[in-house]
């Protein structure tokens, strides 16, 4: 078992040593790209992009280059926007992550229980109409695109119905720390927390509804039925658990992502100040570092999340262990 933990670490540090490798690679090493002349701006002089290129190390060898670029980025934390000139590259993700941590680990739990709950109701009525009811919202859920969903939130909570009793105590959009408005910080991001966890639900409810189904052919469920046990207890015991692995693995690998700003629409439509946004305003002015740092940010987060998933399926299946 700790061999098998120790390869998974080890992998995960090589896959981030690629990941920063390629990622570098591709903002500053890609051929008649010149980060120079996009940090001097348009018309420039060729002597503002020549000390521009001094200034910044761009002048030196490409391994040169990496190994400051991380250095700056990791130990000395001192690299700066190229597109705003002495904002820090690392506090400014430290200070956005809180709001995109908030904004996805409630998503997170909400839809973690209500694709368990649709999945476990949908398989236990198959055929009936509450499997079918369900999978009907479900694949309603999975079809409206996430930016559309928020729009409407707004639309009803923020503007047409705002001055009701339903959604008088709504608050304006943006993000309020929790450390200094517990109540408010709860308030922001309900809606939030719906419309990016409300296609997930469907997504999760379908997939353990349709495990939960293959798995009643398994002969261990058979078995379970010839001794008598409670049909309840083969549906959450047996069956669920079995079915249950898929999940998990998909509940990481879509919480790494949306943790390293794949909310970032989410983020945009609600005004939450998080690492997507963040990457948003960077892409839009190609502000190069921010972008390299942001994806390391994300990349590390998934890379993490691929990591937890492989202990969890572990412990869940000791059949993993030989693998």
């Amino acid at each position: 078992m700790l061999a098998v933990i120790f390869g998974r670490l080890l992998r995960m540090v090589v896959v981030m040593f690629g990941i920063s490798v390629i990622t570098f690679a591709i903002f500053f090493a890609t051929p008649a790209s010149d980060p120079a002349a996009r940090i001097a701006g348009r018309n420039a002089a060729p002597e503002t992009v020549a000390a521009v290129r001094k200034d910044f190390g761009l002048d030196r060898p490409l391994p040169v280059q990496y190994a400051l670029m991380m250095k700056r980025l990791f130990v000395t934390r001192d690299l700066t926007s190229f597109a705003n000139r002495g904002q820090k590259i690392i506090p400014a993700i430290t200070n956005a992550a809180p709001a995109t941590l908030s904004l996805v680990t409630g998503a997170a739990i909400l839809w973690m229980l209500g694709g368990i709950l649709a999945g476990i109701v949908a398989a236990a009525t198959k055929g009936r109409w509450p499997d079918k009811l369900l999978m009907g919202l479900s694949m309603a859920a999975v079809a409206m695109p996430v930016f559309w969903v928020g729009e409407m939130v707004n639309l009803i909570t923020q503007s047409r119905f705002h001055d009701t009793w339903a959604f008088s105590w709504v608050p304006p959009l943006g993000y309020a720390a929790l450390s200094q408005d517990p109540w408010l910080w709860f308030k922001s991001l309900v809606f939030p927390w719906l419309t990016l966890a409300l296609l997930n639900i469907g997504l999760y409810g379908r997939v353990l509804r349709t495990g939960i189904v293959e798995t009643y052919q398994e002969d261990f469920i058979r078995t379970a039925r010839a001794k008598g046990l409670p049909a309840r207890k083969v549906l959450l015991k047996h069956a669920t658990r079995s079915a249950i692995i898929p999940i998990v693995i998909m509940f990481g690998m879509d919480f790494g992502v949306l943790v390293g700003g794949a909310a970032v629409l989410t983020e945009v439509v609600f005004g939450i100040n998080g690492v997507g946004r963040l990457t948003y305003q960077a892409l839009k002015v190609l502000d190069l570092p921010m972008i390299m740092a942001t994806v390391l940010y994300a990349s590390f987060f998934v890379v993490i999340a691929n990591a937890v998933v492989d202990m969890l399926c572990l412990l869940i299946d000791p059949r993993m262990r030989r693998a």
